[in-house]
């Protein structure tokens, strides 16, 4: 028997009083305990659908529903479901960081001697114990965002959406916050929806993507079978001795030496990375490191949005050629 989605929303349309249609009949299914990524340009429709979702304003048509609860008609119970990291700092900067997290269980009714164990927890978690007594306005930048985490995981909703919750934070401490996302979702079994600009974080946390352009889902997929439309990939490799010239490699024409110990080989999907390494091995060429070049998801994410444009262009000339276009 298949589990009841986490998130399930159906032809969901926005239009705004201005005439600008946001959200074009949405059809989107986040599956339950996974990690979810939405993506999308600025203007996408992502801040909307959030927005939606989160109840802040109402749709035009369609139906949202979590964990099979009409957010319509049953909105108390379903937003009791759902925590939200948005991307504007939305808490009281004067609070202190403890209190702030003990009036958000209020909220939920949950008491506060029931809240300080968790909490404590997640202070710990995210690395703001020992801030607990200082006022929030006080926080660098980074631990405002991790206070919005904590903050929105008080009452241990079922679905937490994050809305770039790592926007201006630097790279070991954004790490530091994958950690805790992961065991989140796999210790608590939270499903979590995540949007983000950075595109090799979606990457690194989610097993499903689906992205958004105009208003309309491109791409609905898992992660697995989306980076394996690519054609092409281009590996790093960091080598132990020095070389004076390009190597040669049987069959892989796109090699570059960067420097004296960096090589640079791109790939096709035909071709077979151990074969490199043997290749490089018979050539007494000893690797220290390997990596991806580029962030192989943001590839994909130019390419499926270049092609979407591209169609919808033609049908716009076919529609031309075709005398639709009427003066």
């Amino acid at each position: 028997m298949n589990e009841m989605p986490a998130l399930k929303v159906r032809n969901l349309k926005k239009t705004y009083p201005n005439g600008t249609a946001a959200l074009k009949g949405v059809d989107l299914t986040v599956p339950q305990g996974e990690f979810f990524a939405l993506l999308g340009a600025n203007g996408a429709g992502k801040s909307t659908m959030i927005g939606i979702i989160s109840s802040l304003f109402p749709q035009t048509d369609g139906t949202v529903e979590i964990f099979g609860v009409d957010l319509h008609k049953n909105p108390s119970l379903a937003k009791s479901y759902l925590g939200v990291v948005p991307q504007e700092l939305n808490f009281n900067q004067f609070e202190k960081c403890l209190d702030i997290l003990i009036i958000q269980a209020g909220y939920y009714g949950i008491k506060k001697k029931d809240a300080l164990p968790r909490a404590e927890f997640l202070l710990k978690e995210l690395g703001l114990w020992d801030k607990k007594d200082t006022k929030a306005r006080s926080l660098s930048g980074g631990m405002k965002r991790r206070l919005m985490i904590a903050r929105a995981l008080m009452h241990r909703p079922r679905l937490l959406i994050l809305d770039e919750p790592t926007a201006g934070v630097d790279i070991e401490l954004r790490r530091s916050m994958w950690d805790f996302m992961e065991r989140i979702n796999k210790d608590e079994g939270t499903s979590i929806i995540l949007t983000t600009h950075y595109l090799e974080e979606a990457e690194q946390l989610c097993k499903y993507i689906a992205i958004l352009n105009h208003g309309e889902i491109l791409i609905n997929t898992d992660m697995k079978s989306l980076l394996a439309q690519l054609s092409l990939e281009t590996f790093v490799f960091d080598l132990k001795n020095e070389l004076k010239n390009t190597p040669t490699l049987n069959n892989i024409s796109h090699i570059t030496l960067v420097d004296n110990k960096t090589l640079e080989i791109t790939l096709n999907k035909t071709q077979n990375l151990n074969d490199v390494f043997t290749q490089l091995n018979n050539l007494n060429i000893q690797i220290v490191s390997m990596r991806n070049k580029a962030n192989r998801l943001e590839e994909l994410f130019m390419g499926v949005v270049d092609s979407h444009f591209h169609k919808g262009k033609m049908k716009d000339e076919n529609k031309l050629n075709n005398g639709e276009n009427h003066e």
